[in-house]
Protein backbone atom coordinates (compact mmCIF):
# COMPACT_ATOMS: atom_id res chain seq x y z
CA UNK A 1 0.00 0.00 0.00
CA UNK A 2 1.13 3.75 -0.74
CA UNK A 3 0.85 5.76 2.90
CA UNK A 4 0.44 10.02 3.18
CA UNK A 5 2.81 11.01 5.69
CA UNK A 6 -0.69 11.94 7.64
CA UNK A 7 -1.99 8.26 7.47
CA UNK A 8 1.37 7.38 9.13
CA UNK A 9 0.72 9.26 12.02
CA UNK A 10 -2.82 8.43 12.21
CA UNK A 11 -2.11 5.35 12.30
CA UNK A 12 0.54 6.19 15.26
CA UNK A 13 -1.65 7.60 17.13
CA UNK A 14 -3.86 5.17 16.74
CA UNK A 15 -2.20 2.06 17.86
CA UNK A 16 -0.66 3.16 20.42
CA UNK A 17 3.06 3.67 18.60
CA UNK A 18 5.56 5.17 21.33
CA UNK A 19 8.58 4.55 19.49
CA UNK A 20 9.70 4.65 15.90
CA UNK A 21 12.80 2.78 14.41
CA UNK A 22 14.22 4.38 11.36
CA UNK A 23 16.14 2.00 9.69
CA UNK A 24 18.61 2.21 7.52
CA UNK A 25 21.91 -0.81 6.41
CA UNK A 26 25.67 -0.07 5.99
CA UNK A 27 27.42 -1.39 2.85
CA UNK A 28 27.59 -4.78 3.78
CA UNK A 29 23.70 -4.59 3.76
CA UNK A 30 23.68 -5.25 8.02
CA UNK A 31 20.58 -3.04 9.36
CA UNK A 32 20.64 -0.05 11.54
CA UNK A 33 18.50 2.00 13.66
CA UNK A 34 17.98 5.08 15.54
CA UNK A 35 14.58 4.91 17.18
CA UNK A 36 12.28 8.54 17.76
CA UNK A 37 9.34 9.54 19.68
CA UNK A 38 5.73 10.09 17.94
CA UNK A 39 6.51 13.54 17.87
CA UNK A 40 9.86 13.20 15.90
CA UNK A 41 7.72 11.61 12.98
CA UNK A 42 6.89 14.41 11.06
CA UNK A 43 9.85 16.21 11.26
CA UNK A 44 11.27 13.36 10.51
CA UNK A 45 9.28 13.21 6.62
CA UNK A 46 9.71 16.81 6.51
CA UNK A 47 13.90 17.31 7.49
CA UNK A 48 15.11 14.02 7.70
CA UNK A 49 16.64 12.67 10.85
CA UNK A 50 20.04 13.18 11.45
CA UNK A 51 23.03 10.08 11.56
CA UNK A 52 26.80 10.34 11.96
CA UNK A 53 27.62 8.56 9.02
CA UNK A 54 31.45 8.52 9.75
CA UNK A 55 30.57 5.77 12.03
CA UNK A 56 28.83 3.86 9.58
CA UNK A 57 30.65 0.77 7.34
CA UNK A 58 31.66 2.23 4.46
CA UNK A 59 30.40 5.78 4.91
CA UNK A 60 33.85 6.89 6.35
CA UNK A 61 34.84 7.91 3.34
CA UNK A 62 31.30 10.43 2.90
CA UNK A 63 31.88 14.00 1.79
CA UNK A 64 29.14 14.57 3.95
CA UNK A 65 29.78 13.69 8.03
CA UNK A 66 26.18 14.09 8.58
CA UNK A 67 23.28 12.02 6.81
CA UNK A 68 19.61 12.40 6.70
CA UNK A 69 17.55 9.65 7.62
CA UNK A 70 13.91 10.25 5.17
CA UNK A 71 11.15 6.93 5.98
CA UNK A 72 9.80 5.25 3.36
CA UNK A 73 5.90 5.28 4.58
CA UNK A 74 4.83 2.28 2.98
CA UNK A 75 7.48 0.29 4.77
CA UNK A 76 6.05 0.58 7.91
CA UNK A 77 5.54 -2.48 9.94
CA UNK A 78 5.04 -3.13 13.79
CA UNK A 79 7.22 -5.26 15.44
CA UNK A 80 5.42 -8.38 16.98
CA UNK A 81 7.32 -8.98 19.20
CA UNK A 82 7.15 -5.85 21.07
CA UNK A 83 4.59 -4.95 23.42
CA UNK A 84 1.25 -4.68 22.68
CA UNK A 85 0.94 -1.65 24.65
CA UNK A 86 3.58 1.47 23.91
CA UNK A 87 4.06 -0.74 20.23
CA UNK A 88 7.04 -0.42 18.25
CA UNK A 89 6.77 1.05 14.65
CA UNK A 90 10.12 0.28 12.28
CA UNK A 91 10.22 2.19 8.51
CA UNK A 92 12.92 1.74 5.98
CA UNK A 93 14.65 4.93 5.33
CA UNK A 94 16.65 6.77 2.55
CA UNK A 95 19.83 8.23 3.05
CA UNK A 96 19.64 11.81 2.18
CA UNK A 97 22.95 14.65 2.27
CA UNK A 98 22.27 18.05 3.93
CA UNK A 99 21.64 18.64 -0.06
CA UNK A 100 18.42 16.74 -0.07
CA UNK A 101 19.66 14.18 -2.57
CA UNK A 102 20.28 10.63 -1.90
CA UNK A 103 24.14 9.62 -0.71
CA UNK A 104 25.92 7.71 -3.19
CA UNK A 105 26.53 5.89 -0.07
CA UNK A 106 22.73 4.32 0.31
CA UNK A 107 22.70 1.10 -1.28
CA UNK A 108 19.08 1.56 -1.45
CA UNK A 109 19.50 4.72 -3.88
CA UNK A 110 21.78 2.34 -5.70
CA UNK A 111 18.80 -0.33 -6.33
CA UNK A 112 16.54 2.40 -6.75
CA UNK A 113 18.65 4.23 -9.34
CA UNK A 114 19.11 0.57 -11.37
CA UNK A 115 15.02 0.26 -10.67
CA UNK A 116 14.47 3.50 -12.84
CA UNK A 117 16.97 2.11 -15.31
CA UNK A 118 15.14 -1.25 -16.01
CA UNK A 119 11.98 1.01 -16.62
CA UNK A 120 13.26 3.73 -19.05
CA UNK A 121 14.23 0.35 -20.73
CA UNK A 122 10.94 -1.09 -20.73
CA UNK A 123 12.07 -3.68 -18.87
CA UNK A 124 10.22 -5.49 -15.52
CA UNK A 125 12.33 -7.38 -13.05
CA UNK A 126 11.11 -9.01 -10.52
CA UNK A 127 13.00 -11.40 -7.27
CA UNK A 128 12.02 -14.60 -5.65
CA UNK A 129 14.78 -15.64 -2.99
CA UNK A 130 15.29 -18.64 -1.29
CA UNK A 131 17.12 -18.07 1.94
CA UNK A 132 18.94 -21.14 4.13
CA UNK A 133 20.05 -20.63 7.54
CA UNK A 134 21.32 -22.96 10.90
CA UNK A 135 19.72 -22.81 14.00
CA UNK A 136 22.25 -23.52 17.01
CA UNK A 137 21.67 -23.68 20.51
CA UNK A 138 23.16 -22.06 23.42
CA UNK A 139 25.36 -23.06 26.56
CA UNK A 140 24.26 -22.12 30.06
CA UNK A 141 25.58 -19.20 29.66
CA UNK A 142 23.02 -18.07 26.62
CA UNK A 143 26.43 -17.85 24.78
CA UNK A 144 26.32 -19.13 20.68
CA UNK A 145 27.43 -22.13 20.15
CA UNK A 146 27.77 -24.63 16.95
CA UNK A 147 25.66 -27.35 18.20
CA UNK A 148 22.99 -28.12 16.03
CA UNK A 149 19.09 -27.76 17.19
CA UNK A 150 18.73 -31.32 15.99
CA UNK A 151 19.80 -33.95 13.67
CA UNK A 152 17.17 -33.96 10.92
CA UNK A 153 17.55 -34.02 7.07
CA UNK A 154 16.40 -32.43 3.90
CA UNK A 155 12.11 -32.12 4.23
CA UNK A 156 12.07 -34.37 7.34
CA UNK A 157 9.46 -34.05 9.93
CA UNK A 158 8.53 -34.06 13.55
CA UNK A 159 10.16 -35.21 15.69
CA UNK A 160 13.32 -35.32 13.74
CA UNK A 161 12.38 -31.31 12.63
CA UNK A 162 12.90 -29.73 15.81
CA UNK A 163 12.74 -26.75 14.04
CA UNK A 164 9.12 -27.00 12.49
CA UNK A 165 8.11 -25.17 15.16
CA UNK A 166 10.50 -21.87 15.04
CA UNK A 167 10.25 -21.89 11.35
CA UNK A 168 6.40 -21.82 12.15
CA UNK A 169 6.90 -18.77 14.31
CA UNK A 170 8.57 -17.01 11.73
CA UNK A 171 6.55 -17.31 9.03
CA UNK A 172 3.66 -15.67 11.56
CA UNK A 173 5.78 -13.19 12.48
CA UNK A 174 6.70 -11.97 8.78
CA UNK A 175 2.79 -12.30 7.96
CA UNK A 176 2.23 -9.69 11.13
CA UNK A 177 4.62 -7.37 9.72
CA UNK A 178 2.76 -7.82 5.77
CA UNK A 179 5.52 -10.13 4.23
CA UNK A 180 3.91 -13.75 3.03
CA UNK A 181 6.55 -16.59 3.07
CA UNK A 182 5.83 -18.56 0.20
CA UNK A 183 7.20 -22.33 2.08
CA UNK A 184 9.42 -23.48 4.50
CA UNK A 185 11.14 -27.04 5.14
CA UNK A 186 14.13 -28.45 6.69
CA UNK A 187 17.12 -28.18 4.77
CA UNK A 188 19.98 -31.06 4.46
CA UNK A 189 22.06 -30.26 7.18
CA UNK A 190 21.44 -30.55 11.02
CA UNK A 191 19.61 -27.59 12.31
CA UNK A 192 19.44 -26.19 8.69
CA UNK A 193 16.40 -24.86 7.44
CA UNK A 194 15.23 -22.88 4.50
CA UNK A 195 12.03 -20.10 3.95
CA UNK A 196 11.24 -18.99 0.59
CA UNK A 197 9.58 -15.57 -0.61
CA UNK A 198 7.33 -15.25 -4.24
CA UNK A 199 8.70 -12.67 -6.51
CA UNK A 200 8.83 -9.59 -5.49
CA UNK A 201 9.65 -5.72 -7.11
CA UNK A 202 13.61 -5.25 -6.48
CA UNK A 203 13.53 -2.78 -3.90
CA UNK A 204 10.29 -4.51 -1.71
CA UNK A 205 12.76 -8.02 -2.15
CA UNK A 206 15.67 -6.67 -0.82
CA UNK A 207 13.42 -4.96 1.77
CA UNK A 208 12.30 -8.36 2.63
CA UNK A 209 15.05 -10.04 2.84
CA UNK A 210 16.29 -7.18 5.25
CA UNK A 211 12.69 -7.81 7.52
CA UNK A 212 13.70 -11.32 7.20
CA UNK A 213 16.75 -11.74 8.51
CA UNK A 214 15.92 -9.53 11.59
CA UNK A 215 12.85 -11.51 12.45
CA UNK A 216 15.11 -15.03 12.23
CA UNK A 217 17.41 -13.63 14.67
CA UNK A 218 15.26 -12.19 16.57
CA UNK A 219 12.44 -15.37 16.51
CA UNK A 220 15.67 -17.61 17.32
CA UNK A 221 16.35 -15.42 20.27
CA UNK A 222 13.36 -15.45 21.89
CA UNK A 223 13.19 -19.51 21.73
CA UNK A 224 16.77 -20.50 23.06
CA UNK A 225 18.70 -20.40 19.71
CA UNK A 226 21.04 -18.14 17.49
CA UNK A 227 20.34 -17.99 14.01
CA UNK A 228 23.33 -18.34 11.34
CA UNK A 229 23.03 -17.23 7.78
CA UNK A 230 27.13 -17.49 7.36
CA UNK A 231 28.24 -19.32 4.12
CA UNK A 232 29.94 -22.15 6.38
CA UNK A 233 28.91 -22.16 9.48
CA UNK A 234 29.83 -26.38 9.99
CA UNK A 235 33.04 -27.02 7.63
CA UNK A 236 31.91 -30.72 6.82
CA UNK A 237 28.17 -29.88 6.52
CA UNK A 238 26.13 -27.82 3.77
CA UNK A 239 26.46 -23.85 3.75
CA UNK A 240 23.32 -21.59 3.85
CA UNK A 241 23.01 -20.46 0.36
CA UNK A 242 21.13 -17.19 -1.24
CA UNK A 243 19.66 -18.38 -4.01
CA UNK A 244 17.55 -15.97 -6.04
CA UNK A 245 15.01 -16.38 -8.66
CA UNK A 246 14.69 -13.63 -11.92
CA UNK A 247 11.75 -12.67 -13.41
CA UNK A 248 12.14 -10.32 -16.15
CA UNK A 249 9.50 -9.22 -18.99
CA UNK A 250 9.33 -6.26 -21.60
CA UNK A 251 6.59 -3.96 -22.24
CA UNK A 252 4.83 -6.31 -24.47
CA UNK A 253 4.60 -8.97 -21.71
CA UNK A 254 7.36 -10.84 -23.83
CA UNK A 255 9.74 -13.19 -21.30
CA UNK A 256 13.22 -12.20 -21.48
CA UNK A 257 14.74 -13.37 -18.87
CA UNK A 258 16.76 -15.90 -20.69
CA UNK A 259 18.92 -12.81 -22.29
CA UNK A 260 19.01 -11.39 -18.89
CA UNK A 261 20.66 -14.74 -17.15
CA UNK A 262 23.22 -14.21 -20.46
CA UNK A 263 23.57 -11.09 -19.16
CA UNK A 264 24.46 -12.09 -15.43
CA UNK A 265 26.67 -15.00 -16.66
CA UNK A 266 28.75 -12.84 -18.73
CA UNK A 267 28.88 -10.39 -15.79
CA UNK A 268 29.25 -12.82 -12.75
CA UNK A 269 32.88 -13.21 -12.21
CA UNK A 270 33.11 -9.02 -12.39
CA UNK A 271 30.42 -8.96 -9.41
CA UNK A 272 30.77 -12.24 -7.39
CA UNK A 273 32.63 -9.94 -4.61
CA UNK A 274 29.52 -8.53 -3.49
CA UNK A 275 27.41 -11.73 -3.61
CA UNK A 276 29.79 -13.44 -2.09
CA UNK A 277 31.88 -10.80 0.24
CA UNK A 278 33.63 -13.13 3.14
CA UNK A 279 36.32 -15.14 3.05
CA UNK A 280 34.33 -17.73 4.16
CA UNK A 281 31.61 -17.52 0.97
CA UNK A 282 34.56 -18.97 -0.80
CA UNK A 283 34.45 -22.16 1.33
CA UNK A 284 30.93 -22.76 0.43
CA UNK A 285 31.40 -22.32 -3.39
CA UNK A 286 32.36 -25.86 -5.00
CA UNK A 287 31.29 -27.57 -1.55
CA UNK A 288 28.25 -29.63 -1.71
CA UNK A 289 25.89 -28.80 -4.65
CA UNK A 290 27.04 -24.81 -4.32
CA UNK A 291 28.41 -24.10 -7.74
CA UNK A 292 31.99 -23.43 -8.97
CA UNK A 293 32.08 -22.89 -12.53
CA UNK A 294 30.27 -20.28 -14.72
CA UNK A 295 28.00 -22.50 -16.57
CA UNK A 296 23.67 -23.62 -16.07
CA UNK A 297 21.25 -26.55 -16.91
CA UNK A 298 17.86 -27.43 -16.47
CA UNK A 299 19.29 -30.60 -14.30
CA UNK A 300 19.26 -28.69 -11.03
CA UNK A 301 22.23 -29.86 -9.67
CA UNK A 302 25.55 -28.03 -8.53
CA UNK A 303 25.17 -25.54 -11.66
CA UNK A 304 25.50 -21.61 -11.19
CA UNK A 305 22.25 -21.22 -13.02
CA UNK A 306 19.00 -23.59 -12.90
CA UNK A 307 16.65 -22.55 -15.97
CA UNK A 308 13.58 -24.62 -16.46
CA UNK A 309 10.57 -24.03 -18.21
CA UNK A 310 6.76 -24.59 -17.45
CA UNK A 311 3.81 -23.86 -18.66
CA UNK A 312 5.12 -21.06 -21.31
CA UNK A 313 7.17 -19.91 -18.22
CA UNK A 314 10.96 -19.54 -17.77
CA UNK A 315 12.22 -19.56 -14.38
CA UNK A 316 15.92 -18.82 -13.55
CA UNK A 317 17.34 -19.44 -10.49
CA UNK A 318 20.99 -17.88 -9.63
CA UNK A 319 22.59 -20.36 -7.10
CA UNK A 320 26.25 -18.89 -5.92
CA UNK A 321 25.09 -15.90 -3.73
CA UNK A 322 24.75 -16.27 -0.19
CA UNK A 323 23.05 -14.32 2.55
CA UNK A 324 25.97 -12.55 4.09
CA UNK A 325 25.50 -10.15 0.66
CA UNK A 326 23.60 -6.65 0.77
CA UNK A 327 20.82 -7.42 -1.41
CA UNK A 328 20.01 -3.94 -2.31
CA UNK A 329 23.52 -4.41 -4.06
CA UNK A 330 23.11 -7.69 -5.14
CA UNK A 331 19.91 -6.55 -6.61
CA UNK A 332 21.16 -3.84 -8.22
CA UNK A 333 24.15 -5.48 -10.10
CA UNK A 334 21.93 -8.55 -11.43
CA UNK A 335 19.42 -5.65 -13.05
CA UNK A 336 22.12 -3.80 -14.55
CA UNK A 337 23.80 -6.80 -15.82
CA UNK A 338 20.53 -8.39 -17.44
CA UNK A 339 19.63 -5.30 -19.03
CA UNK A 340 22.87 -5.56 -20.72
CA UNK A 341 22.35 -8.87 -22.25
CA UNK A 342 18.51 -8.13 -22.95
CA UNK A 343 19.61 -5.45 -24.94
CA UNK A 344 22.30 -7.24 -26.42
CA UNK A 345 19.67 -9.90 -26.83
CA UNK A 346 22.51 -11.96 -25.74
CA UNK A 347 22.13 -16.19 -26.10
CA UNK A 348 23.35 -18.89 -23.12
CA UNK A 349 26.20 -20.67 -23.74
CA UNK A 350 25.96 -24.17 -24.27
CA UNK A 351 24.37 -26.14 -21.42
CA UNK A 352 27.07 -27.60 -19.25
CA UNK A 353 30.12 -26.50 -21.12
CA UNK A 354 33.32 -28.60 -20.69
CA UNK A 355 34.53 -25.13 -21.62
CA UNK A 356 32.89 -22.64 -18.41
CA UNK A 357 35.33 -20.55 -16.85
CA UNK A 358 35.42 -21.28 -12.86
CA UNK A 359 33.91 -18.54 -10.86
CA UNK A 360 36.71 -16.73 -8.04
CA UNK A 361 38.38 -19.22 -6.10
CA UNK A 362 39.21 -16.90 -3.33
CA UNK A 363 38.33 -13.74 -1.84
CA UNK A 364 41.58 -12.00 -3.46
CA UNK A 365 40.23 -12.99 -6.82
CA UNK A 366 37.34 -11.86 -6.85
CA UNK A 367 38.36 -8.36 -5.62
CA UNK A 368 41.04 -8.21 -8.21
CA UNK A 369 38.02 -8.85 -10.93
CA UNK A 370 35.99 -6.29 -9.02
CA UNK A 371 38.73 -3.77 -8.65
CA UNK A 372 39.60 -3.54 -12.73
CA UNK A 373 35.99 -3.96 -14.16
CA UNK A 374 34.26 -1.06 -15.70
CA UNK A 375 31.40 -2.51 -15.29
CA UNK A 376 31.12 -2.45 -11.49
CA UNK A 377 32.97 0.58 -11.18
CA UNK A 378 29.77 2.36 -13.57
CA UNK A 379 27.55 1.43 -10.51
CA UNK A 380 28.87 1.15 -7.45
CA UNK A 381 30.98 4.00 -5.80
CA UNK A 382 34.08 4.38 -5.14
CA UNK A 383 33.48 4.44 -1.68
CA UNK A 384 32.02 1.11 -1.25
CA UNK A 385 34.17 -0.71 -3.65
CA UNK A 386 37.03 0.41 -1.54
CA UNK A 387 35.09 -0.95 1.83
CA UNK A 388 34.37 -4.56 -0.14
CA UNK A 389 37.98 -4.67 -1.04
CA UNK A 390 39.46 -3.34 2.10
Amino acid sequence: MIYSVDEVLKFIEEEDVKFIRLAFRDAFGVQKNISVSPGEVRKAFEDGASINSKMIEGMKDCSCSTLYLKPDPDTMAILPWRPDSGKVLRMFCDMLTPEGEISEADTRGILKKAEQKARDAGIEFRFGTESEFYLFVKDDEGNPTKIPYDKAGYMDIAPLDKCENVRREISLTIERMGLTPERSHHERGPGQNEIDFHYAKPLKAADQMTTFKMVVSTVADRNGLVADFSPMPLPENPGNGYHINIYAIDSEGHDVVRYAAAGIIERIRDITLFLNPTAASYSRLGSNTAPDKVNWSSAGESELMYIETYKDKTRVELRSPDASSNPYLVYALLIHAGLEGIERKLELPEEMSKEAMLLPGSRREAVKLAENSGFVKGIVPEGIIRTYIS
